[in-house]
């Protein structure tokens, strides 16, 4: 077994904890997403966090994983059960700007963000949610 010799008047638990520190920095978890300003209102209905209970819409964490209509227990519309794929960027951001043209027959009441810079950025938040 080494020894931590004491140098300097620095105490060995203290050495030891900077030389350590860049694998405790690389293994700290990421930072959560900053939702941007445009999803406030999104959030009447939906949670966005892992294992929370879908409110008046499905839980949205997650979302860049699964097939739209697929969180277990939300009753969705027929046609949201239907739609089949995955949440591409691009398919996101067209429902988010308007949800009853890009699949028609969903229930979201939501009319749509009709900016889409905003639809995007939404989107790229949402995708990060994993």
């Amino acid at each position: 077994m080494r020894k931590i010799v004491m140098r300097a008047g620095v105490p060995a638990f203290l050495a030891l904890a900077v030389v350590a520190s860049p694998w405790i920095a690389a293994a700290a978890p990421a930072p959560a997403p900053v939702a941007p300003k445009a999803f406030t209102g999104c959030k009447m209905c939906h949670v966005t966090t892992a294992g929370q209970r879908s409110g008046l819409g499905p839980n949205l964490f997650g979302l860049a994983a699964r097939a739209p209509g697929t969180v277990p227990g939300f009753a969705y519309s027929p046609a949201m059960k239907a739609a089949g794929g995955t949440w591409s960027r691009a398919r996101l951001a067209a429902f988010i700007g308007d949800p009853r043209k890009t699949i028609p027959g969903t229930k979201m009441a939501f009319a749509g963000l009709k900016n889409p810079a905003e639809a995007a950025a939404v989107a790229d938040y949402l995708l990060k949610l994993r």
